[in-house]
């Protein structure tokens, strides 16, 4: 681990030390960095018009513990091809930069928290400034940047172009306490990355209080345990300076020693209270006393806030001395509301200046409260330091490459005898890579240890494992080995370890590829179903920060039946109606596998283009029943209607009810239908696709969204309205919407309790979705 007074040494083979002149320079413009962050929170909550007279909020004190941090790396240490994810109680501090280096108008300083304004935490996707990386969920913003090394290592390999900046993370201290974290750094992969570089605003506060143990040394035992260079920042210069004074070594202790409420309560101290409280007690008290007693007041409390995460010199410093073979941590202590009358108070998480303690900060830092967007005179050292800044950072335009076409059909002969849809998903990415090449060049896909049990492994013999050098194969040889562990740079699938976070994180940055470095891939994860809500929150925060991916739930639903209640998903059919910017399908044949896939495909890695999620099974289905039409004519309208919702699979003259089913249990419809039939009650049956889009197709008819509807009028015309009857592999109410669409009687059959384990047949029975359920259904609605 690096300590303080390493960094000196260490430091002077880097971009170099700042001197004393530019120091002062950069210490000015982290002052302007304060003020503006602090005044743009200040408007938005006590100057901006607020009608409902809803809380607006803002982080005045968590931006100020972040103002040197991120002043040394901006104006002194970043390069253009450097990314950087910012804290999202931060956001207020990147603006601020950005309006100094000329990259955001003055006009949106006033706009934080409002409609179409400056968002609440960096946005990618909706912030008007120049933001790397969208932050907000607390610990996948943080990781972000790992799986960001990955996808840009990734395209450089494969395409070029993607350069070879540093990815750097900027955290608060409590951010270490998610699971995100720790999944993401315990992964193989990660201890190689050493373009990885996390910043951590070790302040010691949370939300509700200054922490007590925060245990700084256990966590960067942690780091270097795992491969990381540790740097840490505890003190500045001032304070490092008094430290090697007579009586400084004590002093030094004594701090050291200190619990964090107490130091904290140190800095609300007067300078009086302070000289009663710093020495302490016992036989170190009096060489602690003796070594303040010089100092004057200002000066007593100046140092003893000089932690290092505050000292401009001993970050640049830090900064100097990473070592790019490995990733990097900086601890760098911290005070939060640091510069503001608020600092170190228990409270200060989301507290607000009063509009007299913003006169006296405007009078401190030297600003105007009523001119608070004043930038720095043109000719000014500090104008000059932001221009150069600008330019240092502007990054050339990248030409933004179209994805290749996906065919929407590759003409294979309807599917005979039995598969299962996973199974076709395999199958799939084989064909892609005869029968349209580029477009499964682009085809990325990645799995937290499942490769082989999801239907992957032809695939990957196929194209080989990604790795940024080549490994040996030591299985090559041998004759038992089916699955062929090809690591290299030209490899098209990614292997992370068992943790499905790191895995949908991953599928977010490969998914932004198009938009960061000109250069869109298809990005596939496969995944059980069962863990797919585990993996939703980071995927769908992916999907809100720009990332186009397809995620592969399978195998899935109770149709898992041998193994058991904990490996059985309920509730992720209904996910692609729930979360924006995603279309959901559940294909219950091989070939409506097919269409959907190269459906999702081509909808990926362009500015108008969308995730997937794909639902299947490894339940054996006999793929005549399917019926696909011969006719190319014919075959064309059931692709369409598969990629848009659905489609008619039993049409009767004078149907009397209708079974609408989805996945795995469209052969318990079509058997239903059969014994229907043989009571005198002709049912017709259609095999759902994509809830999602029918749902879509539903809202747009009644004036509430712009989809198309004529799917609406071919699989559910209105003169074939009849009672209708729904079963799924999944919670009933996904398709409970069904009924609204001619607004018929409905009976929603579905999966309600957690499963058992147990033959199909018996499972089935148990949830109330096997044929007889289905039949029964149907009767009690015609009467």
């Amino acid at each position: 681990m690096v300590a303080d007074a390493e960094l000196r040494a260490a430091g002077s083979s880097g971009s170099g030390s700042p001197g004393e002149e530019e120091l002062g320079v950069l210490e000015s413009v982290e002052r302007r960095v304060l003020w503006l962050s602090t005044a743009i929170i200040d408007h938005a909550n006590r100057i901006r018009p607020n009608p409902s007279g809803m809380k607006v909020g803002g982080h005045q004190a968590s931006s100020a513990s972040m103002t040197s941090i991120m002043t040394a790396l901006w104006f002194h240490t970043l390069n253009a091809d450097d990314r950087v994810s910012v804290k999202p109680h931060a956001s207020p501090v990147l603006h601020a930069i950005n309006y100094l280096m000329g990259t955001l108008d003055e006009s949106y300083l006033t706009t934080l928290r409002a409609f179409g304004g400056l968002q609440s935490y960096p946005s990618r996707s909706k912030d008007p400034d120049p933001v790397d990386y969208s932050t907000g969920s607390v610990g996948i913003g943080a990781t972000a940047p790992l799986w960001g090394t990955i996808a840009r290592r990734y395209v450089e390999d494969h395409f070029g172009g993607a350069g070879k900046g540093r990815q750097f993370s900027l955290l608060g201290d409590a951010e270490l306490d998610e699971g995100a974290i720790w999944e993401a750094v315990q992964d193989p992969m990660v201890a190689s990355l050493g373009e990885v570089v996390w910043v951590v605003d070790l302040n010691r506060q949370s939300l509700d209080r200054i922490v007590p143990g925060i245990a700084a040394d256990r966590l960067q035992g942690m780091f270097a345990a795992a491969g990381w260079q540790v740097i840490t920042l505890k003190y500045g210069h001032r304070l490092r300076e008094l430290f090697a004074r007579p009586g400084g070594a004590a002093l030094r202790d004594r701090i050291d020693a200190m619990n964090n409420p107490e130091y904290q309560r140190l800095l609300r101290c007067s300078a009086t209270e302070l000289r009663e409280r710093l020495p302490g007690n016992g036989s170190t008290a009096q060489p602690i006393a003796d070594l303040i007693t010089p100092l004057d007041d200002a000066s007593l409390r100046t140092t003893l806030r000089n932690l290092g995460g505050h000292d401009i010199g001993a970050l640049t410093d830090a900064f100097d001395a990473i070592d790019d073979s490995r990733p990097t941590i900086v601890f760098a202590y911290t005070v939060k509301g640091y510069g503001l009358p608020t600092e170190g108070h228990p409270q200060n998480h989301s507290s607000l200046l009063s509009a007299d303690q913003m006169v006296q900060l405007a009078d401190r830092l030297g600003t105007a409260l009523d001119h608070p967007w004043t930038a720095f005179a043109d000719d000014s050292p500090e104008a000059h330091r932001c221009r150069a800044a600008a330019e240092r950072l502007r990054r050339p335009g990248r030409p933004s490459r179209q994805p290749p076409a996906v065919p929407g059909d590759l003409a294979r002969p309807a599917p005979t005898g039995t598969a299962t849809t996973q199974q076709a998903l395999g199958r799939v990415l084989l064909d892609l890579t005869r029968k349209a090449p580029e477009a499964a060049s682009r085809i990325v896909t990645v799995s937290p240890d499942v490769s082989s049990s999801t239907n992957l492994g032809g695939w990957l013999n196929k194209v080989g494992v990604w790795a940024s050098a080549e490994r040996p194969d030591w299985f090559a040889d041998d004759a038992e080995t089916i699955l062929h562990w090809r690591e290299q740079p030209t490899g098209r699938h990614v292997e992370l370890g068992i943790a499905e976070t790191n895995l949908v994180c991953v599928l977010g940055e490969l998914g932004a590829t198009w938009s960061r470095w000109g250069q869109p891939l298809f990005p596939i994860g496969v995944v059980y179903d069962p863990f797919v809500n585990r993996a939703l929150e980071p995927w769908s925060f992916g999907i809100y920060a720009g990332g186009q991916s397809i995620l592969v739930g399978t195998p899935s639903g109770v149709t898992l039946a041998p193994e058991g209640g904990a490996h059985q998903s309920i509730t992720t059919p209904s996910l692609g109606i729930e979360q924006p910017g995603c279309v959901t399908y559940e294909p219950a044949f091989a070939i409506d596998t097919e269409w959907c896939l190269l459906a999702a495909l081509g909808n990926l890695g362009r500015p108008d283009g969308s995730s997937a999620y794909l639902r299947l099974s490894t339940r054996p289905v006999d793929q005549s029943t399917a019926a696909v039409p011969s006719d190319p004519a014919a075959r064309e309208r059931r692709r369409r209607q598969v990629i848009a919702g659905g489609y008619r699979m039993r049409r009767h003259v004078r149907p009397v009810v209708t079974l609408a089913a989805m996945g795995a249990l469209v052969p318990e419809a079509l058997a239903a239908a059969d014994r229907l039939a043989a009571l005198g009650h002709d049912a017709d049956v259609i095999c759902v696709t994509s809830p999602d889009l029918l749902f879509r197709a539903l809202q747009a008819r009644r004036g509430l969204a712009q989809d198309p509807t004529w799917i609406l009028d071919q699989v559910f015309p209105a003169d074939r309205a009849t009672p209708l009857v729904t079963v799924l592999d999944g919670h009933p109410h996904t398709l409970a919407f069904l009924s609204t669409i001619q607004n018929v009687p409905v009976t929603t059959l579905g999966v309600t309790r957690f499963g058992q384990s147990g033959a199909i047949e018996d499972i089935y029975r148990h949830h109330g979705i096997d044929t007889d359920s289905i039949v029964t259904a149907a009767l009690d609605l015609v009467g």
